[in-house]
């Protein structure tokens, strides 16, 4: 409450820029695609709310869609104030990161465009900085969003929030710019991003392992669990799938035939794996199922993102192909193991944004397909690009996890996790007859004995 105090009155006292468009140069089209393509991506964070409170008990569904709403509230205000500015303020030398006054408290975001010192115009010259600002704040949102689902059912509510900020200024304002930042150091070498294979899903991919395997198991057998709702699963595939359009194809930056072929490939690829996953779990001896035709059209969502504006269509089908073998192979695999990564977010979002920048390295126009030694060097840095986020996003998670976890205890008691986090972490109910009465009991005798009440 006291940051929050702080950073209202600090807002008093910033100046606001100019709104006042120059038409000349300002492409009305361009403005009216990307306001509408940043609602949709805004979208997908509700979205995953359903799509992962649908999968878990039903004494978590409250607790396990709120991690994830509460992003648009947290990561919105931290933007604002500094994020934009480590992100995308002018290099402060090497790529690494952004300068953090260059944009503080949104200073200077306004309807101009803003040229960097190096003479690079940030998200193009024809639409409002403060336009483009807000489209990649929607990005910042989803990421951590993404890494609740390892965690789920046993994290604590507070140290969540904790964690979200320390990988918000740690890990993902750093990756942005090193590869979104026209100056940044991924950016320099060559890596094609094109909306979030490495920024978002490769990154909250690899936290989400680290996050699962600190955590460690749930105390329950997770084996007889049951999803709580998964009509909830398929509602929030669905909002994911029409957000994804404004994710994927609004990466164009402009209403031209760039956005068309991402906005085409980004269809088809979700399409193509949805199919791909229902018949290979059929070639398996599974039965098609709603949960893995809702898993398996994000997979290939998150295949084609780091590609969607720069491959073909029959090429966005491939990859979406290949890579949800891979991703329904690491699903399988990773129930195999000790991991307890609830919701098999490093096997899907993580393993997908790891092949998806891989494929990307292959099939860029100028890419190694060309045969060409440009190429192949492009392609290395794309390997390159990818181990560095790798141990960079695993190291830093873990140490964000373990000293978050000295401050406040990452996970619940074995008490709270037994009545859930909807009751536990929140006083609230999906369904009250889910948890019993004689849980309830028990988990109130415990804190009475731990406070003396």
């Amino acid at each position: 409450m006291t940051a929050m105090t702080l950073i209202a009155i600090a807002g008093l006292f910033v100046g606001e820029p100019s709104f006042e468009c120059d038409w000349s140069v300002i492409s009305a089209a361009d403005v009216a695609w990307l306001i509408t393509a940043t609602i949709f991506v805004l979208m997908m964070t509700p979205g995953l709310s359903f799509f992962y409170g649908g999968m878990v008990g039903a004494k978590n569904v409250i607790s396990t869609m709120l991690q994830s709403f509460i992003a648009m509230g947290l990561i919105s205000v931290l933007w604002v104030v500094v994020g934009f500015s480590l992100c995308f303020g002018d290099d402060m030398g090497g790529g690494i990161i952004g300068n953090p006054l260059t944009f503080l408290m949104f200073s200077g975001v306004g309807a101009d465009t803003y040229t960097t010192p190096m003479g690079n115009v940030l998200g193009g010259a024809t639409i409002p900085l403060a336009l483009f600002a807000l489209f990649q704040m929607k990005f910042a949102i989803i990421t951590p969003s993404l890494i609740t689902g390892s965690f789920a059912e046993r994290v604590r509510f507070s140290a969540y929030m904790f964690f979200m900020i320390f990988f918000f200024f740690v890990i993902y304002c750093p990756l942005a710019h090193m590869t979104w930042h026209p100056e940044g150091l991924f950016c320099r070498w060559g890596v094609i991003d094109f909306a979030g294979g490495i920024v978002v899903h490769a990154s909250s991919g690899v936290a989400a392992l680290a996050g699962a395997i600190y955590l460690g198991r749930r105390k329950a057998d997770t084996r007889k669990s049951e999803p709580a709702n998964v009509p909830f699963v398929l509602l929030g595939a669905a909002l994911l799938w029409l957000g994804w359009f404004g994710f994927n194809a609004g990466s164009s930056l402009h209403a031209d035939g760039q956005a068309v072929k991402a906005f085409l490939n980004t269809n088809t690829a979700a399409a193509t794996a949805m199919m791909t996953w229902i018949f290979f779990d059929c070639l398996r001896g599974r039965k098609p199922s709603a949960m893995g035709a809702a898993v398996g059209c994000v997979v290939g969502l998150v295949a084609i993102t780091p590609s969607a504006g720069y491959v073909t269509v029959g090429q966005s089908i491939f990859i979406a192909f290949v890579i949800t073998l891979i991703c329904n192979i690491a699903v399988y695999w990773r129930s195999r193991t000790s991991i307890d990564d609830a919701l098999d977010v490093f096997p899907t979002h993580g393993t997908g944004g790891i092949f998806g920048t891989v494929l990307t390295g292959i099939f860029i126009q100028e890419g190694l397909i060309a045969g060409t030694w440009e190429g192949f060097v492009i392609f290395l840095y794309h390997l390159l690009a990818i181990v560095i986020v790798f141990v960079y996003t695993f190291g830093m998670s873990w140490l964000g996890y373990m000293l978050i976890d000295h401050l406040i205890p990452m996970r619940v008691s074995q008490y709270s996790e037994k009545v859930g986090l909807d009751f536990s972490q929140h006083d609230e109910h999906y369904g009250l007859a889910h948890i019993g009465e004689r849980e309830i009991a028990e988990y109130e005798e415990h804190i009475r004995e731990k406070y003396n009440v």
